[in-house]
């Protein structure tokens, strides 16, 4: 008789339940990532989750974790409460691009630029994906979106911002790197960069985000195998992959 080893189980930190993203979209890996991670280090009894406005929000509906909703782009501000006052506890935030770089680029800045001992999960797919495809402050140079059908003018709505590598000048910032999840070999490498974020919380050796390029078909107007492409010879090059900032505490953690 052959012996049947399972390759893959359902993690404890999420629910057995359909997924209401659309289809091709990277957030079920994230997901899945971050729920593996908190299964690893034992943490779902005491880890709280902090999702804002966005496509985020749904997060709630599949986490099995202490969770709650914060207003838009407020998750930092909300996650530094909850850790103040319970500071025993694991506080992820789980935030979109829309969110955390525009309307909450003040919170995460200053959330970081404090060292506030949170750990961020940052899903930048360069667009507004829940309210109609819109322009985001990480939206390419030439992208077109509902509010650029032309492509992003530079000259008239500005520059793309890459949020890991301002974050990465604060002291604050312990832990800042960015991954992709558009093939194995990336994904891989991002659950082991979540997993060290939560682990910098652990030993309480201040702020860390792992930034997760991640795609959006649906807004983007392409297949789901076209949009892994797009990350590809697109994304990467305007958002390299790599650490920006790992603070020698977290170096010797790791070693």
């Amino acid at each position: 008789m052959i012996q049947q080893i399972p390759v893959y189980t359902h993690p404890h930190a999420l629910f057995e339940t359909r997924t209401s993203y659309c289809p091709g979209c990277t957030h079920g890996i994230a997901h899945r990532l971050l729920a593996e991670a908190i299964d690893e280090l034992g943490v779902n009894d005491r880890t709280i989750f902090v999702a804002p406005v966005g496509c985020s929000v749904f997060s709630y509906q599949f986490f099995d974790l202490d969770s709650c909703v914060a207003a838009h782009g407020r998750a930092p501000a909300m996650a530094t409460g909850i850790k103040r006052v319970q500071p025993d506890k694991v506080v992820v935030t789980y935030q979109g691009d829309g969110d955390l770089v525009s309307i909450g680029s003040a919170e995460i800045m200053h959330a970081a630029g404090r060292g506030e001992n949170i750990t961020v999960v940052f899903v930048n797919n360069a667009i507004y994906g829940m309210t109609g495809g819109q322009m985001a402050p990480t939206t390419l140079p030439g992208q077109r979106t509902t509010s650029s059908p032309l492509g992003r003018d530079v000259q008239r709505t500005g520059f793309t911002v890459r949020m890991s590598e301002m974050l990465a000048t604060l002291d604050g910032a312990a832990y800042i790197v960015r991954r992709s999840l558009h093939d194995p070999a990336n994904i891989r490498k991002a659950k082991k960069a979540i997993k060290t974020a939560l682990q910098v919380q652990m030993n309480s050796l201040g702020f860390s985000m792992v930034e997760l390029l991640s795609s959006c078909p649906t807004n983007w107007d392409m297949t789901p195998v076209d949009a892994l492409k797009w990350i590809e010879t697109e994304m990467l090059p305007a958002y390299p992959l790599g650490d920006y900032k790992v603070a020698d505490a977290v170096k010797a953690m790791e070693a």
